[in-house]
């Protein structure tokens, strides 16, 4: 994929903002660069959203980049912290660790109490345990 470029004629710069007008209110929003190219918008480079100007009576609407962050690692940690939670010996779904059932959750159907090796375990859980939305499965 081709990086967009500068809108401003004589610029082959990277665009790094976009710059969107609201004629109704007589404002220039300048923001991060769009994820779509837009047809009523520009894409800027730095040094053009930086020295942006607007007619006389127009007002300039500057907004913040989000800061970065890495969705990969922020969505792994976050399974990791369901599955370390789920996997706590007597939590069953809909409770909270230690406190027991937290209010507004019923009992979620085909979830029952950890087997504990006296039961006879589930004929769709060869493991003999609990079984949740997650699983491992063995390679051979």
């Amino acid at each position: 994929m081709k990086p967009r470029r500068c809108s401003r004629s004589a610029c082959s710069a990277v665009a790094v903002a976009t710059l969107t007008y609201a004629y109704a209110e007589s404002t220039a929003v300048l923001g991060p660069l769009s994820p779509y190219v837009e047809p009523h918008s520009y894409d800027l480079c730095g040094p053009h959203a930086d020295r942006l100007t607007v007619p006389r009576g127009w007002a300039v609407v500057r907004l913040d980049p989000e800061p970065p962050r890495n969705p990969a690692t922020d969505d792994l940690e976050a399974l990791a912290d369901v599955v370390r939670e789920v996997a706590r010996p007597g939590t069953l779904p809909g409770e909270a660790p230690g406190y027991g059932p937290v209010p507004g959750y019923g009992p979620v159907p085909g979830h029952g109490p950890v087997q504990t090796g006296t039961e006879e375990p589930p004929r769709d859980d060869p493991g003999g345990g609990r079984r949740g939305h997650l699983r491992a499965v063995r390679t051979s």
